[in-house]
């Protein structure tokens, strides 16, 4: 049996070394003192024939009478047949994880532009983190409580088991921030969670978007270039320009600078298309040249005003719009258009697959090439210089890629 002696506050406000001190009043109460000096109300209960450790929060914050009061009542409700969570609910004024998650998620979604990051949140937390940890009090999650969430995917979903993982600890920082908990964060990869778990490199299995390939590319361009609809005019607009679905389909009129007939001619392009960094997935802005090619498709999308490329119903188009204009052309072709490696059906993002290879097959500039598919390239100052050069680089690029589109050659 552990020693128990009486608590005071004057014995609690003291220099106390790392261990457990149990109260002498029973109820399985104790002062819990981390190497740290953090220090931390534990009771042990027996909860339907199971001993658990209930963590009622951190001292000072939680003093001696409220701990002692909370023991009391914690005990009579686990002699009432309750479940260590039911009891955890009512064991201290800690937020518990959920609780948190759910004002951080507020603020998130104020924080994030993309639709799809924000959805990506909320799922991520609510199908694996809160129904292990979503009960919990924040201050005493510990690295074992992490591992629950995180080796069950690590393996099998290595890239989505770490987005989860920054997201844990995203809220226990938050919670950290908000004085709710003290110590290193127990989601913390370097130094910590890399002790428990495999390199990512060692299990991780990155698959590309499946690509059309080059050999198709002409064939697929002109079964597109028959489809109607704002749907497949976006879908012409993001292979001509290599850009993202979201960045095509959040294009508005007031993002694209259309020139002058005599800017034309010094140009030698119509225009271009400056992307705010709040919608590129680097955070920094894009520019895009149009080519006369461009012009015509934004041009024939129906709308002056707001969207480009809007809905029947004057909305943002679905990603699911453009995907499922490839799939119907897929379908529409006896061969099919399919990736080279994995035969899977070539899907919107691969197109920029299909854009690099082509530009590696023909030798085009890898300079112009890495910055149309807005990937960092040379340093900022660089590219601000040479804006406008590499703008005209760019576009005849596009020029003769939109030539291969058409001619295969």
């Amino acid at each position: 049996m552990p020693d128990r002696k009486k608590l005071t506050e004057v014995l609690l406000k003291s220099k106390l070394k790392p261990g457990r001190y149990y109260d002498f009043n029973g109820n399985g109460l104790h002062l819990l003192v981390r190497k740290n000096g953090a220090k931390s109300w534990v009771q042990r209960l027996r909860v339907q024939g199971k001993y658990v450790d209930l963590g009622l929060g951190n001292y000072p914050r939680i003093k001696l009478a409220v701990a002692r009061k909370l023991a009391s009542d914690n005990k009579l409700s686990a002699s009432e047949g309750k479940s260590p969570k039911q009891v955890r609910r009512v064991e201290t004024s800690t937020p518990t994880f959920s609780e948190l998650a759910n004002k951080l998620l507020e603020i998130k979604e104020q924080e994030l532009s993309n639709a799809k990051h924000k959805a990506q949140w909320r799922s991520t937390l609510e199908k694996y983190v809160i129904p292990k940890l979503g009960d919990l009090p924040v201050d005493q999650i510990e690295v074992e409580d992490v591992l629950t969430v995180l080796n069950p995917i690590w393996r099998l979903k290595t890239e989505t088991a770490d987005r989860v993982r920054q997201r844990i600890e995203a809220v226990l920082n938050y919670a950290s921030s908000s004085k709710f908990r003290e110590g290193p964060n127990p989601a913390m990869l370097k130094g910590n969670l890399e002790f428990h778990l495999p390199k990512k490199s060692q299990v991780q299995k990155r698959e590309n978007m499946p690509a059309l390939q080059l050999d198709d590319a002409p064939r697929w361009w002109e079964k597109l270039k028959k489809r109607d609809g704002n749907g497949s005019r976006a879908l012409k607009f993001l292979t001509l320009t290599a850009s993202r679905s979201g960045e095509v389909r959040g294009m508005t009129w007031d993002e694209i600078n259309l020139y002058s007939h005599k800017k034309k001619k010094e140009k030698q392009y119509s225009g271009d298309w400056t992307i705010p960094a709040s919608r590129m997935k680097m955070r920094q802005e894009h520019v895009v040249p149009i080519t006369k090619e461009m012009l015509k498709i934004i041009e024939s999308s129906g709308t002056t005003s707001g969207l480009v490329f809007a809905s029947q119903k004057g909305m943002q188009l679905s990603d699911m719009t453009l995907s499922q204009t490839m799939k119907r052309i897929n379908a529409s072709d006896a061969n099919g258009f399919l990736d080279k490696k994995t035969h899977k059906p070539a899907v919107p993002h691969g197109l920029r697959s299909t854009f690099r290879d082509w530009a590696s097959v023909t030798k085009q500039s890898r300079e112009a090439a890495e910055i149309q598919l807005s990937h960092k390239f040379g340093s900022s100052m660089e590219l601000v210089y040479r804006r406008d050069e590499l703008l005209m680089d760019r576009a005849e690029m596009l020029e003769r890629w939109y030539d291969f589109l058409e001619h295969g050659s």
